[in-house]
């Protein structure tokens, strides 16, 4: 079964949640820093405007026209602001061709359109309102407008907005820094379980310890009650590889005791049949005693080192071949493997390169993730063909029947790597031989 690859890891929840706190505070602040100077100047103008109005009804009320049809200048009106020149308090009245004025504007007029806006003396910034009515005596309607100088109506709406805004950026800030404190004693039971798993992992501890909130105890406890089950069963496996292992020995021994008594021939061609026997037994009971025993979340090997071990003892035992093999894998490199488990993995491949290459073993890194490393052994044997990659990693399966072997030798590589949620894949060499990719989990940091 293919491994897949790990997917890419998702922020983490402290980043998740300061993230979304960050972006609805913002959103929070953005929205009050725009509408809140806005509601507050609309407030302020409708304030100006309603004392403008009673201004326009007072200058309306003493509006008069004389016996020429001419508008008469009214009289002096209660704020004194109209009679002190630019002022920022002004009136016109228009009619026909005639138009009068309040001594405020002096020598000025008040010019610019609702679009634009209005300006008065010396460029000032003017809120004007405007009414139209008509006097008996004249048939055109009169045109009164009265304006007043906003500058300083829009200077106070202006150091409101910058202290608004400094208050916002201050309270965000502040519940940032809450939300983060609030956050991080909150998910401060997940650290403490993340120690503690790594002190599982590690070897140093054989359950979860410790006092957890109610949403995480249901977690540690069903944790705890894996690892005891995992514990549980790899104990189970080391007695029942005990037991097999007495229940085999008298039938074993009474078998070699009866070979011993049988004609010299017979004994040639039985022996070494109860030997292979023996020494399959004696494999296949020593791993399962070692995985009893063996720690697999603390496993950390070097390949470089098994690699260099086990090709000075197949130089050895493989002398007469004269076969050469380059080790290219950094000495740093390392596996989340058990030692004996990588010598069994790696041995078996290496071996089955020096049954089968002419001259050359190559074994280097093929390619390297943030979990996984690839190592690949090749060499410049005959090879197998495509068709047969399937088949030779089955058990007990092999393509020469002359070559001294059990055919376990690939097979019990591939299931050791799949059992470390690794996989052994095979391929066609460069060098002209076989290819054979190891992916293995590295060590958690």
């Amino acid at each position: 079964m293919a491994i897949k690859s790990p997917a890419k890891p998702l922020p983490s929840l402290r980043s998740r949640l300061l993230i979304a706190a960050a972006v609805w505070l913002l959103a929070i602040a953005l929205a009050a820093g725009y509408l809140v100077p806005q509601f507050i100047k609309s407030y302020l103008v409708d304030q100006e405007k309603q004392q403008l109005y009673i201004y326009m009804d007072e200058l309306t009320a003493q509006t008069e026209v004389d016996s020429n049809g001419k508008l008469i200048q009214p009289r002096i009106l209660s704020n004194p602001r109209f009679q002190q020149p630019y002022s920022g308090l002004y009136w016109t009245l228009k009619v026909t061709d005639q138009e009068l004025r309040s001594r405020s504007l002096w020598d000025t007029r008040i010019t610019g359109n609702e679009k634009k806006g209005f300006h008065g003396p010396n460029n000032q910034s003017l809120l004007v309102i405007s009414r139209q009515f008509y006097l008996p005596e004249i048939d055109e309607p009169v045109q009164l407008s009265i304006a007043a100088n906003q500058d300083h109506l829009l200077h106070t709406i202006t150091k409101l907005t910058h202290g608004l805004w400094l208050m916002l950026a201050t309270m965000v800030g502040g519940i940032l820094l809450l939300i983060w404190a609030q956050v991080s004693w909150s998910l401060w039971p997940l650290k403490k379980l993340q120690a503690r798993l790594k002190d599982v992992r590690e070897g140093n501890a054989t359950e979860l310890t410790g006092n957890y909130p109610a949403e995480i105890r249901p977690v540690v406890d069903d944790l705890n009650a894996l690892l005891f089950h995992y514990q549980e069963l790899l104990d189970r496996a080391r007695n029942h590889a005990g037991n097999l292992s007495h229940a085999l020995k008298t039938p074993i021994a009474i078998l070699n005791n009866e070979v011993a008594n049988l004609p010299e021939s017979q004994q040639q061609k039985l022996s070494p049949l109860l030997q292979q026997l023996q020494q399959h037994i004696d494999y296949h009971l020593g791993r399962a005693r070692m995985a009893g025993a063996a720690n697999i979340l603390a496993a950390k090997t070097t390949p470089s080192a098994r690699v260099d071990a086990i090709s000075m003892a197949m130089d050895k035992v493989y002398a007469s071949r004269e076969v050469i093999l380059v080790n290219e894998l950094d000495s740093d490199l390392a596996v989340a493997v058990e030692k004996r488990d990588l010598d069994e993995i790696i041995g078996n491949v290496i071996e089955n390169g020096y049954k089968w290459s002419n001259s050359l073993i190559r074994v280097h890194l093929a390619d390297e993730t943030p979990r996984t490393l690839a190592i690949i052994v090749e060499d410049d044997g005959p090879g197998i063909p495509v068709d047969n990659f399937d088949s030779v990693l089955k058990r007990g399966v092999r393509l020469d029947e002359t070559t001294p072997g059990t055919g376990l030798g690939l097979n019990i590589a591939s299931e050791l790597a799949h059992s470390y949620r690794g996989k052994l894949t095979l391929g066609k060499s460069a060098l002209g031989g076989l290819k054979v990719t190891l992916t293995l989990p590295k060590p958690r940091q």
